[in-house]
């Protein structure tokens, strides 16, 4: 392994599902001596997607981690999900990089989720090379993916790299820096050649742009180009890093995972062009009185580090694999829980490997590595050294887009299915698991069907737990629409001490999310203070269900403004019977109204096939609000009745060729319209009868 910190890459390979990532990282491997064959191209079982339900699927559901020497460089390749399923796991793992390798299939160019990665390294501020995969493909095409990128990425994509022939002819590559053309034999091993005579046109016209291009990251250089002086390729080189570490532009190589093209220069590239830990921005954490921490990445600095993920097992226990960002650590130990607030012991260091975990004996700045059988720690707690106390801020999970109710398939273990899904929420934060009291649901919220799916069978597989799923009911709300006034009287003779209540109340409505307000208008003692608020407690009981379908009602006034008592009969219990009996019978006059929660919904889909999808929208009582645009897609912002958009995920796939992708949040209550309400609480009474 490389020694120092200078010699070490964290490197995020991104983008959409397909693309490649996975075999990459292979390929990476096999070239670097770590692996003796590539397991992906010839048999589908990988280092790095290891599980059964990603070896299933033969696409990666969960991030993966490996490491490799390379050029006197130790390079830790995180390999991300390209599924928008698993996108949170993406997120999150990306924090622990310095830099990402964006993976894109030059038949499909573009995509909406590899935008969505893009997005990610922008937001954490990554320098970037996209790595343009598949040009041994039919209809691969580098000149069409490039421009793509180049309509919808920013900083500027620049071209590093052209190809030598296109498809099943595609051969090799020609480095516009070197100026070195590369032709590789079915083993994948590279030969200097000659730059071929048809592409020297080309070469030439690239070459110069090229140098146009790197030269605006050094002042000193774009003066020197300007003025027409001839730029060395060490000018190049140099400035060619210091603009990709900058983010003036990102540099575009290309090449086939599956013919292993290229794969050897883009890890040159990597080890060359790509930071170092030090080389990036000191990590912001909040001390115990909430000040900003610089955190930066010394050896010699207290221990500091983040959890970003988290591999729950059922015989083995939790695997926490963390960041360092300051300090050593040795090969056991204790360090403190910033976030929880207790001490961690740990008897073991351990490297990610694919599914395995190398113990080593020391660990420091940027280095990834994990330890086992934490007791409190989970992903997003700080880890520190004893003496010191501080929090780093990471990054939230993405929203879920789609639940289901759960439910066991076998009788009594009802527990046992919210227990287990409890641990599989350790591993996977992206999954929300939720108790629904006034549905009586458990409800398993996740990023789309398939998301749901694969944890299901992990549930079978890890726990052998099997659970029925169904669209969960959906919470609507009543309100009234009309001011009443009622009387509400409860008598009763029992022989000795009766019951008296008797109140006065209006029932009002009030502006859609106000929730409820009583108002005391009583004058003249015709109800004994001491008894107003047992009549208010009657009111808030009794509109928990309803008078329509049962669901609670909200947004309503009630001002009591009259009564009468009895010295003897009356008493709490009295009144807050009358209250309720009041509230029920003002709610049946008041003209009460279903109403539903209705969501706000952004959907990216490309152009073509916007008029389906707002048909759609229409078909599912939606209104849409306005279109943006992103790169070149499409986003529709509409607003659509939650009932009507529970299964929207497999939908918007069928719609777009799994193109699509949305993100949906709640908006408000709106009022159901008459005839679908009529037919919900048709619905609802014949449920109850049965």
């Amino acid at each position: 392994m490389a020694e120092g910190i200078e010699k070490l890459r964290n490197i995020a390979l991104v983008g959409q599902g397909g693309a490649g990532k996975t075999s990459l990282a292979e390929v990476m491997l096999f070239k670097s001596g770590i692996l003796n064959r590539i397991g992906r191209i010839e048999d589908g079982n990988t280092a790095m997607d290891y599980e059964p339900e990603e070896l299933k699927r033969q696409a990666s559901i969960s991030s993966g981690f490996h490491q490799f020497d390379w050029k006197k460089h130790t390079v830790n390749i995180i390999d991300t999900p390209g599924d928008q399923n698993f996108f949170t796991d993406t997120r999150l793992c990306m924090q622990a990089a310095d830099a990402a390798v964006v993976v894109i299939d030059a038949v499909d160019g573009v995509k909406v989720q590899t935008e969505q990665a893009w997005d990610f390294t922008q937001e954490f501020d990554q320098p970037a090379v996209i790595f343009i995969n598949k040009m041994d493909r039919e209809r691969g095409d580098f000149s069409r993916t490039f421009k793509g990128a180049a309509g919808i990425f920013d900083p500027k994509p620049i071209i590093l790299q052209l190809p030598i022939g296109s498809e099943a002819s595609f051969n090799g590559v020609v480095d516009l820096v070197s100026l070195k053309a590369y032709a590789y034999d079915d083993s994948g091993k590279a030969k200097a050649v000659e730059i071929p005579s048809e592409m020297q046109d080309l070469v030439d016209t690239e070459r110069e742009a090229l140098i146009e291009n790197v030269a605006e990251a050094d002042d000193a250089l774009i003066e020197k180009y300007l003025e027409g002086d001839a730029l060395s390729d060490d000018d190049i080189k140099n400035a060619l890093r210091k603009g990709t570490l900058s983010r003036t532009f990102v540099p575009v190589l290309c090449g086939s995972v599956v013919k292993n093209i290229g794969i050897d220069l883009l890890m040159d590239f990597m080890v060359n062009c790509l930071p170092a830990p030090n080389e990036r921005a000191a990590k912001i954490a909040l001390d115990a009185d909430g000040n900003e921490v610089e955190q930066i990445p010394d050896p010699q600095a207290p221990f500091s580090a983040f959890v970003f993920k988290t591999v729950a097992d059922p015989y083995s226990g939790r695997l926490s694999i963390f960041r360092i960002v300051s300090g050593s650590l040795g090969s056991d130990g204790t360090f403190l829980n910033a976030s929880k607030g207790n001490k961690e012991r740990f008897t073991q260091l351990l490297q990610p490997a694919g599914k395995e975990q190398k113990p080593v004996s020391k660990a420091g700045p940027g280095d990834i590595m994990a330890v086992a059988k934490l007791k409190n720690t989970t992903t997003g707690d700080t880890l520190c050294g004893e003496n010191i106390n501080l929090k780093f801020q990471t990054v939230e999970p993405l929203s879920t887009l789609i639940s289901f109710a759960v439910g066991a398939k076998s009788k009594g273990d009802e527990d046992k299915v919210f227990s287990s899904l409890t641990k599989l929420l350790e591993e996977d934060v992206a999954l929300k698991l939720d108790r629904n009291s006034e549905t009586k649901q458990i409800l398993l919220s996740g990023r789309g069907q398939v998301h749901i799916e694969t944890t299901l069978e992990k549930l079978r597989r890890k726990f052998n737990v099997e659970v029925t799923l169904d669209t969960p009911k959906v919470p609507y709300r009543e309100t009234v629409k009309k001011k009443v006034r009622v009387q509400g009287k409860h008598k009763k003779q029992t022989g000795g001490h009766g019951q008296f209540g008797d109140c006065w109340i209006q029932l009002e409505p009030m502006e859609r999310g106000k929730g409820f307000e009583f108002v005391d208008a009583i004058v003249g003692g015709s109800i004994p203070r001491t008894y107003i608020p047992a009549v208010e407690k009657g009111v808030i009981e009794s509109a928990v269900k309803g008078v329509l379908a049962g669901f609670p009602c909200v947004d309503f006034r009630v001002i009591l403004d009259d009564g009468s008592f009895h010295a003897v009969d009356s008493s709490e219990m009295a009144f807050k019977i009358a209250g309720s009996l009041a509230f029920r019978k003002a709610a049946v006059d008041a003209n009460p109204v279903l109403l539903e929660p209705i969501m706000n919904v952004a959907i990216i889909t490309p152009e073509e096939f916007m008029g389906d999808i707002m048909g759609d929208l229409i078909s599912r009582r939606g209104r849409v609000l306005g279109m943006d645009n992103k790169g070149k897609n499409q986003v529709i912002n509409a607003i659509v009745p939650l009932s009507e958009f529970q299964t929207y995920a497999p939908d918007l796939n069928s719609i777009t060729g799994g193109r699509g992708m949305y993100t949906m949040e709640f908006s408000h209550y709106d009022e159901v319209p008459a005839q679908t309400a009529q037919k919900i609480v048709e619905e609802i009474r014949k449920e109850k009868e049965k």
